[in-house]
């Protein structure tokens, strides 16, 4: 498949989750078993935990021996870079994520920066240098949460012009699923106490719009907010773009179930868009012997 040929990209927070066995994952899925199967099913990853920390190239050569060669692992460049006093294109922690990564040839990106609430209109000058320094390799998308950014006027205005000159994404952040959730249970709570809650703007700069969704505990609740995100996918599609989403829920169990429900129901609005594949684990279950009597 052509590079710029449409398609719909679904991807969920991160792939070693062993609660995802049985289903997702074939039941004795090791952590390379479970990377590998989960990009047979789904087309993107969000690589969270570079955030936090770098993987070996080693490690990062393994990733790509086990991903097809159209996958798109979405790093998070390191928060030494992206929540520092001032962005530094000279930062070697910036230098040592690119090498870090380096292994992940085309499947690397887009690369996200991920800005603090802190960093608002007055620094987007110093944004512009920053993004115009970084490897001309790969692509790039930005997610801002400082509440100038969504007010609709010049201040918002600028910024996207910034970024779709450098022909960068908008990563659009929407958290409204998960906040109008009432359960009171320790993972619902822990996430609407770490995840901000910001108006949504749906903005496609590029060709791959980028929306991360946080649902609750209820997949059919979620989907209700999920709903307007069908109808823009559809759009874009149609527009010659590949929107990418991503499917949170407060511990991730459900993620990948909330993506599932998500394309059945754009695939009831486009019936020609390709199917999920058959998840490993439960072609696998559906595949053993069953038990049978003595006689």
């Amino acid at each position: 498949m052509s590079d710029n040929a449409p398609r719909l990209i679904l991807g969920c927070p991160l792939w070693a989750e062993p609660a995802w066995r049985g289903a997702l994952y074939t039941s004795d899925a090791d952590a390379d078993q479970r990377l590998y199967e989960y990009s047979r099913v789904f087309a993107a990853v969000e690589g969270n935990t570079t955030f936090y920390a770098l993987p070996s190239i080693d490690g990062a050569r393994r990733w790509a021996s086990l991903l097809p060669a159209d996958f798109h692992f979405c790093a998070k460049l390191p928060r030494e870079v992206s929540h520092a006093d001032r962005l530094d294109a000279e930062h070697p922690e910036l230098q040592r994520f690119f090498q870090c990564m380096a292994p992940l040839e085309q499947r690397l990106g887009p690369v996200w920066l991920q800005l603090p609430a802190r960093f608002g209109p007055l620094q987007l000058e110093q944004l512009s240098l920053f993004l115009d320094a970084l490897p001309s390799d790969y692509r790039y998308a930005v997610e801002v949460r400082h509440l100038d950014f969504f007010r609709k006027d010049d201040n918002e205005r600028r910024l996207n012009r910034l970024l779709h000159e450098r022909g960068i994404e908008r990563v659009m952040f929407d958290s409204r699923g998960l906040f109008d959730s009432a359960a009171r249970d320790p993972a619902t709570l822990h996430a609407q106490s770490r995840k901000p809650r910001l108006p949504v703007h749906a903005v496609a700069l590029e060709q791959y719009p980028t929306v991360r969704f946080i649902g609750g505990l209820d997949n059919q609740q979620s989907l209700r907010w999920l709903e307007p995100w069908v109808g823009k996918c559809a759009q874009w599609l149609g527009e010659g773009r590949s929107p990418m989403l991503f499917m949170h829920t407060p511990d991730n169990r459900l993620a990948p179930e909330l993506a599932r429900l998500f394309h059945a129901r754009l695939q009831q609005l486009l019936p020609d868009l390709p199917p999920m594949p058959v998840w490993p684990g439960e072609q696998q279950q559906q595949e053993a012997p069953e038990q049978g009597g003595l006689f």
